[in-house]
């Protein structure tokens, strides 16, 4: 019998991320299916075929997007082509709505199943897609159980998994071992700085935070930083940023997770960055900034209250949220000093982050997706 082929489709590193643990776990079930897409490093390393790196597609905010429109088009063209060449018995698509939702229609028609893994949200903004997705969507696959009957209501198939990053938001070393590998001195608290995966959100946000520094250790000074290097983001792009620091800042090449675990606060990005530290544990301030356009855009269209996904978990503000002016020195170290200097708001949160943890089901998520996957290729229960 021929090998089953897949065309899987991941927009963002995030999406690089799940669609790994997606194919190791689909690859432990039946190791003989190719894959091939647009993806990055972690997909690569499991043995997809890369027609397209991620860096290609990767965008914040709609005037960014506006830059990449021609090499989406150009993408998505490319794409139409590999299915009419290599005809996949099944198209899974990871999140990255705009792109992947045009896909899906073009999929449909040529009578190709589609899965659609990290769903869009719909809860949150532009509710109609559900429409097109109920037409194109074979399976939806979601990671929130709230999201199970808004698309239910629609008509589409879906079906809860739980959140894969409980599987995967671990740290790999003793952290006696991590302080001594990242040079940190374990008398002094730490700030792990996350100013996101995508050099657009670094260039905005990693100034603020770095100036941010220099006026917590002013108040605290026995404060050290450490800033973890997101996939694709290298210590070269950061140095011009860095390099007229005004406190030392820790630049490691990966080992978020152990940066993460052994920090006491976190200041990060809003995405999936906030969610990886509630699985931690770690309080946090969330800060946000894209250009004027995406945010007077954005705030005509999103439906919630919350820019921070922790937050739109939990259904409440556990973790303060800075956007567009906000996103400035002075603020991020008033949030980030409101924490450190008060215990019993800083045991609160961590417990706040305990229940947003609960909230995700349960870990194997990734295998549980793989199951359904193999269902739709057979069609039959695996």
């Amino acid at each position: 019998m021929t090998s089953k082929k897949i065309m899987l489709v991941a927009g963002e590193v995030s999406g690089d991320l799940h669609g790994a643990h997606l194919v190791e776990a689909i690859q432990k079930i039946d190791p003989e299916i190719e894959f091939f897409g647009v993806g990055g490093e972690g997909l690569e390393k499991r043995g997809m075929r890369l027609l397209h790196h991620v860096r290609s597609l990767s965008v914040v905010g709609i005037s960014e997007a506006f830059r990449k429109l021609r090499t989406a088009l150009k993408t998505l063209r490319e794409l139409k082509e590999a299915m009419e060449h290599e005809r996949p018995d099944l198209l899974i698509l990871i999140d990255y709505p705009e792109f992947n939702l045009r896909l899906a229609r073009i999929a449909r028609k040529k009578g190709i199943p589609v899965f659609y893994y990290i769903s869009p949200q719909i809860w949150a903004w532009r509710s109609g897609r559900v429409k097109s997705i109920a037409k194109r969507v074979r399976k939806m696959v979601v990671l929130f159980p709230f999201e199970v009957p808004l698309y239910q209501a629609a008509g589409v198939d879906v079906e809860w998994v739980g959140h894969p990053l409980l599987d995967i938001v671990r740290p790999s070393l003793p952290r006696e071992e991590a302080i001594e590998q990242f040079g940190l001195d374990p008398a002094q608290k730490t700030i792990t700085l996350l100013p996101g995966s995508r050099m657009e959100e670094v260039i905005r946000l990693l100034p603020p935070m770095r100036t941010s520094a220099a006026l917590l250790q002013r108040a605290i000074p026995k404060l050290q930083f450490i800033l973890p290097l997101a996939p694709g983001i290298s210590g070269t792009d950061l140095y011009p940023i860095l390099r007229d620091t005004f406190v030392p800042i820790t630049v490691v090449n990966g080992f978020s997770y152990d940066v993460m675990a052994l920090s006491d606060l976190i200041i990060t990005a809003s995405g999936t960055a906030t969610l990886e530290a509630a699985i931690l544990g770690k309080p946090m301030v969330i800060v946000y900034k894209v250009s004027s356009l995406t945010y007077w855009v954005a705030r005509a269209l999103i439906r919630v209250n919350h820019i921070g996904l922790v937050n739109l978990v939990a259904g409440k503000e556990i973790a303060r949220e800075l956007i567009q002016e906000e996103v400035n020195p002075e603020r991020i170290a008033e949030e980030a000093l409101r924490l450190l200097k008060d215990p019993v708001l800083y045991e609160k949160t961590i417990e706040s982050m305990a229940e947003v943890r609960q909230s995700l089901g349960e870990p194997g998520a990734a295998g549980r997706a793989a199951r359904i996957v193999l269902s739709l290729l057979y069609d039959r229960q695996v």
